[in-house]
């Protein structure tokens, strides 16, 4: 992988860039739309590609461990040939499950110290079920080595750590992976943040040298191409263990950062800032888990080069768009007879063909078709918000 900084704003954090991976470029800031199980729900990879625009995808490695399975994943080539992806493609490390399995389970405790998570897309576990799996006890029990973890498809137990997360994400083959870390519940208290810190440092640690190991082994199979591996920053809300995890991942030698945890909704670009002003200027910085328009807005401006969030489409499938207008609920009766498109600003494919009548009558029917329609939406209109902003 090669990043490349075009140009810099004077004076704030904020860059235009260029990844570049053996399957393509990544012009940055971007947002990376998320296909969690190898798929972004109700889309094919021809619509994300052509119809939003997207550079690139994000799959989760989680997920795909449980379903289909590594050595399905190993045998079909990995997750470009098996979800027929060219472009660049992210897999996270499986820490967040972690998080939001164990800490969070049962509790409607989101990333966001302000709670506020399903209404902004941040419902936890992405699509469990109350029939998946039985609410009276967490998921995912965490201890230094590692994390143990039920199967949320049939409560079987599993085991984390992180060179298997490096090794499970190696057979998926991802452009670029991320460090095995602990992700601490915003409400987590302070000792308990510098504890999950200190373990998230750990796991770098042992992440990269199993990393490493994995490519001195994939060098000698001309079949693997080469991944990038990007180091994850904890310290939930605090300014002291937010700069000291940035410092020591950032010395690491990490291709890239994410950037984890918890955060105050209302200060996610503070949080932000104190990050990118100790990471290193000259790697990627990817934020994990958020994508709000003001979330990508104040995270450009802070230093930050990449982005993903299920938002865009978990919203779609239950009726709701960003708009230029705001945000739209699709199922309210004020759209049952509007003949206007859906966002008169968007050129999306979209609102180009379909009016809120006809969309707001796929949503009350329940048709398939909503999910599909308004999520080509959501995404165009992240998408390009972000190419907006990078232009600008």
């Amino acid at each position: 992988m090669k990043f490349t900084i075009q140009a810099k704003v004077p004076g704030k954090l904020a860059r235009a860039g260029v990844i570049e991976t053996s399957h393509g470029k990544i012009e940055t800031p971007a947002f990376i739309p998320v296909g969690t199980k190898a798929t972004l729900k109700a889309l094919m990879p021809e619509s994300v590609r052509d119809l939003v625009g997207a550079h690139a995808v994000l799959a989760n490695t989680y997920h795909l461990y449980l379903q289909p399975g590594q050595e399905v994943l190993k045998k079909c080539g990995g997750l470009h040939k098996f979800m027929n992806w060219s472009g660049p493609t992210f897999t996270d490390s499986g820490g967040f499950q972690a998080f939001s399995l164990g800490a969070a389970w049962g509790k409607g405790i989101s990333k966001l110290a302000s709670g506020e998570g399903e209404e902004d897309g941040r419902k936890l576990a992405s699509d469990i079920s109350d029939d998946d799996v039985s609410k009276h006890a967490a998921l995912a029990k965490v201890d230094d080595d590692g994390v143990t973890f039920k199967s949320v498809i049939d409560g079987t137990t599993h085991r984390f750590t992180p060179e298997i997360s490096m090794d499970i994400q190696r057979d998926i083959g991802a452009d670029i992976i991320f460090a095995f870390d602990e992700c601490a519940a915003p409400n987590a208290d302070y000792e308990y943040q510098k504890v999950a810190m200190n373990r998230t440092h750990e796991w770098a640690k042992r992440s990269l040298a199993q990393h490493i190991d994995n490519d001195a082994a994939a060098a000698e199979n001309t079949k693997d191409k080469p991944q990038a591996l990007f180091g994850i920053v904890q310290g939930g809300r605090h300014e002291d263990l937010r700069r000291e995890s940035a410092r020591a991942i950032g010395a690491m030698g990490f291709d890239g950062f994410g950037i984890g945890g918890s955060f105050d909704k209302g200060d996610v670009g503070t949080a932000v800032r104190w990050v990118n002003e100790e990471l290193p200027e000259n790697k990627p910085r990817h934020l994990l888990g958020i994508g709000e328009p003001l979330d990508l807005i104040l995270g450009i401006e802070n230093g930050v080069d990449t982005f993903d969030c299920v938002s865009p489409t978990r919203i779609a499938r239950n009726g709701a768009v960003y708009s230029s207008l705001g945000r739209l609920n699709l199922c309210n009766a004020e759209f049952i007879s509007d003949t206007g498109p859906l966002d008169p600003e968007c050129g999306c494919y979209t609102c180009k063909n379909y009016t809120r009548a006809y969309l707001a009558h796929l949503c009350r029917a329940k048709e398939m078709l909503s999910a599909t329609l308004l999520s080509i939406h959501n995404l165009y209109f992240l998408v390009n918000m972000v190419k907006k902003l990078r232009q600008a």
